[in-house]
This record gives C-alpha cells, structure tokens and sequence, in this order.
C-alpha cells in the first residue's frame, strides 16, 4: 500500500497508554508554555527504556485534575481521527492520578466525558483499559477494579497490567488476576515486554484475553501454538520496542515469526507522543522492513477486531469497514 492508501484505511488500535499519546498542542495548553519535541519525544536512536520512561513527566503534570483528563481524552480521539482510526481502546492507570479530592470514580468518569465529546465530534469509537500498575499494592489496585467495574459496558472494557515486569512478574499476580475473574472483568496482560517467556505463560493460565507485546515468545513455537489455539491478541508495539531495546534490532523482532505461525498479531502506537508514532507510521514500518503484504496488513486489522473488548454486533459493523 501507498502511504496515502496507509492513512486512509480504516483503523483498529488496541494497545495506547494516554499519557504517552498526548499531543504537543495540548501539553503546552495545560502548562502554558511552549514545549520542545525533545521534552516528549524520544529521537530513533533512543539509548534505553529509562530514556524513554522519562518523556512521561510532562503529561503526567497535565492529567492531575478532572479537566485535565476530560481534556485529554477529546485530544487523544482527535489525533486518532486524522488517520482514520475507527475504534480504539485508551489505557491509562487510574492511581497515577488519584488523590484526597479526586477519586478513582471521578478519575474515570471525567476521561469516559473527553472520549464521548471526541466520539461525537470525530467520529472514533472508543473504550477503555483500566490499569493496575504492578507496584500498588493488592488492596489499592483490586479497590480500583472494583470501581472501575462499576462502568464494565459503559465505557470500560477491560483491565490490564503494567509497569516494570522485570522486577514484578507475573508469578506474583496470579490470585490478583483470579479474583479480578471472578468479578467479571476481561484482561489482557503487559508480558513478554522486557520479561522472560514464563511471564507469557503466567498470564495464558491466569486467563488473559490478551498478552501486550509478548516479544518473549521468540522461538518458543509451542507457547505461539497455545496462543493460536486460545485465539488470544497479541498486541504488538514495533517502533516502541525497538525504541526501549527490548530487542536490540529489527532483525530480532518476531512480528514474521508470529505471522507465520498463526498468531492473532495486531500493530499498535503504544505510545504516540513518547515514540513518535502512528498507526500509519507503524504499518508502512513493517511493510518496509519485514515485508508485510497489503492482504497481511488487511489481517493484522481483522486480528484486532476479533481480539478487541466489543460484543459481536460492533465486531460486525468493524469488519464491515475493512471491506
């Protein structure tokens, strides 16, 4: 595909973190400053993921009060509809922003209030992720799935796991995630990132609809085998996770492997402002650099729709557009 064939296909994106997606425009509004691209973007030849980590600091200034976070999520649709993406789903963590006047309910409600006025403006249906971060403790982060489930089907499709895998890994999340089951809540799981396999196989057992990134699987054929036949989304960051090192280069990456051996891929920004990204930029990435044909780029968008939080009916209308 051309690249004005790439910004004109109807996108589908499951794995974006809001604050590392929030445009310069809208950083520089909240702060009243004018902000450099170098304080929120890291360049292609970014040394490590404590670089990257450190491009979150300004949003995270801006997303400390309701508007803030209404704001934000009107910002994020927007960005999204000038590259015709159709339906996404926003992950943000709702402790980062909690605080003795501003509750997880009234954190979540004012994002749920930006992304249905950029529904209705820009026309890019949306749901949300709500995010456990893996150093909140039990108590504070099942307090906040037991909230967040109060909107489950009103806007909130799933939770997630996030944060620094290396020194949490899955193995000491797995009643957490059993009771987050029993509730009813769907999740899909940060692992593989920069973590070994067993991560992956943690959050298969533990009942994750999704793995987020899940480059670990790397020449582990029967794990790619176990996915495939669970149907379960493998949510890939390509430009991100090179951008961190979690693999060294491009020859390391196994988006071909994964597609190869039948695993329900789906290309994502992970973080748009952060990495510098876009899906469009993503797609023609991959097309160059691993080959990817225009009938396999159709199958990356059709693996997230099958793979997304939605009931079938909005699945249907989904694939209705990739026609």
């Amino acid at each position: 595909m051309t690249l004005e064939e790439l910004r004109d296909l109807p996108k589908i994106e499951l794995h974006c973190h809001l604050d590392g997606s929030l445009s310069k425009e809208f950083i520089e509004n909240r702060l009243k400053r004018s902000v450099k691209e170098e304080e929120l973007s890291v360049s292609d030849d970014c040394e490590s993921l404590v670089e990257y980590l450190e491009k979150f600091s300004l949003p995270g200034e801006c997303l400390r009060d309701a508007e803030g976070l209404e704001d934000a999520g009107y910002d994020i649709l927007r960005t999204m509809s000038r590259e015709n993406v159709v339906y996404a789903e926003i992950r943000f963590a709702p402790l980062l922003h909690v605080n003795r006047t501003f509750r997880t309910t009234q954190v979540i409600e004012a994002l749920l209030r930006g992304l249905e006025r950029g529904k209705q403006e820009f026309g890019v249906d949306y749901n949300v992720i709500v995010c456990v971060m893996r150093h909140h403790s039990f108590e504070e982060s099942y307090a906040m799935i037991k909230e967040a489930y109060q909107f489950l089907g009103k806007g909130v499709c799933a939770a997630d796991l996030a944060g620094a895998e290396g020194l949490y890994p899955m193995a000491g999340f797995m009643e957490f995630f059993e009771k987050v089951k029993e509730l009813g809540m769907p999740f899909t799981l940060h692992a593989g990132e920069c973590g070994d396999v067993k991560n992956i196989q943690d959050s298969i057992e533990a009942g994750a609809m999704r793995i987020g990134h899940g480059i670990a699987m790397r020449n582990y054929p029967e794990v790619q085998a176990l996915v495939r036949e669970k149907g379960i989304g493998i949510e890939m960051c390509p430009i991100s996770n090179l951008q961190t090192k979690a693999v060294a280069d491009t020859t390391e990456y196994p988006l071909r492997e994964f597609l190869d051996a039948g695993v329900p891929v789906t290309i994502n920004t992970d973080n748009r402002t952060v990495s510098n990204t876009s899906m469009t930029k993503e797609l023609e990435f991959v097309q160059k650099v691993y080959g990817i044909r225009d009938e396999e780029i159709l199958l990356l968008m059709r693996n997230a729709v099958k793979t997304a939080f939605i009931e079938e009916e909005k699945k249907q209308q989904l694939f209705g557009k990739l026609m």
